[in-house]
């Protein structure tokens, strides 16, 4: 068996020591992390998109049939709910798992950050970057009006919070309603496909009744609460941050209370005709 000289062995470590240091000073330094993880969050969509249309190319029956704009928002929904995976999973282990913002510890929990929390939502602000762009250039394709407002103002609190620092706890909260976005494309590559009629359909409706509820209704309902109890501590964040907290999380409830009105009169209808 060949061996490796020991000069190259010795090059290969130390090029990995350096990849590490670079890592480590510059890439995920706290000054850093806002921007790297933009850059990491626009680089995901785009391996995503890509990842879906290759995937969809060879195992999907429907896929090879649609049309342009159908192909392109067939992809662009494997983008969102990639993005809904991993920022709902973050989200919920932030809210309800850590302690970073646990009232137990010492100090104002609106001020309060870590490098992952700050990285996630970067993240996040990448991925609302990337698919407010498609939207636009796309539209009204790919969404209409309501869908401009929802990625501006939240591409607007979660970049603030970001950079800041500020209010992450509650942009945590907000951000756990993406739960409901991996359902609602599942509807619609259901009905894409032609299976609107289907036993999956149904049942996809009832989980997205659920889930959107819980975390777009009831969840809303408790970030408020949350921030009744805790205002003597809001209150000292800066003017902007204290507007978004209120303003911006405000007009998302009421624009998911007009989404669910939708919801449920489509369950109501479709389980009539199935009666």
């Amino acid at each position: 068996m060949r061996t490796v000289p020991k000069h190259t062995v010795m090059a290969i470590k130390s090029y990995h020591s350096q990849a590490q240091l670079l890592v480590k000073n510059y890439l995920f330094a706290d000054p850093f992390i806002p921007y790297t993880s933009i850059l990491g969050g626009i680089l995901a969509c785009k391996v995503a998109y890509d990842l879906t249309q290759l995937i969809s190319s060879f195992y999907s029956k429907t896929y090879p049939g649609l049309t342009k704009i159908q192909r392109v928002e067939w992809n662009n929904r494997g983008i969102s709910t990639v993005h809904a995976v991993f920022i709902s999973a973050l989200s919920l282990y932030f809210v309800f798992g850590a302690n970073l913002f646990s009232d137990e510890l010492a100090g104002l929990l609106v001020f309060r950050s870590s490098p992952l929390s700050t990285f996630g939502l970067g993240v996040s602000v990448g991925y609302f970057l990337s698919d407010l762009g498609m939207i636009l250039w796309l539209y009204p394709s790919l969404g209409g009006i309501e869908y401009v407002i929802h990625h501006t103002l939240s591409g607007i609190a979660v970049a603030y919070s970001m950079f800041t620092g500020e209010a992450q706890l509650y942009t945590y909260m907000v951000l756990i309603s993406e739960v409901t976005t991996p359902e609602i494309n599942i509807r619609w590559y259901l009905d894409t496909a032609g299976m609107k009629r289907s036993t999956a359909y149904l049942i996809n409706g009832v989980v997205i009744f659920l889930a959107w509820l819980i975390a777009r209704v009831l969840l809303f309902g408790y970030m408020f609460y949350h921030v009744y109890l805790h205002y003597t501590q809001v209150i000292k964040m800066h003017a902007f941050g204290y507007m978004l907290v209120f303003g911006v999380p405000s007009v998302l409830a009421i624009m998911n209370l007009m989404w669910f009105g939708k919801i449920i009169k489509g369950v109501v209808k479709v389980l009539t005709k199935r009666q």
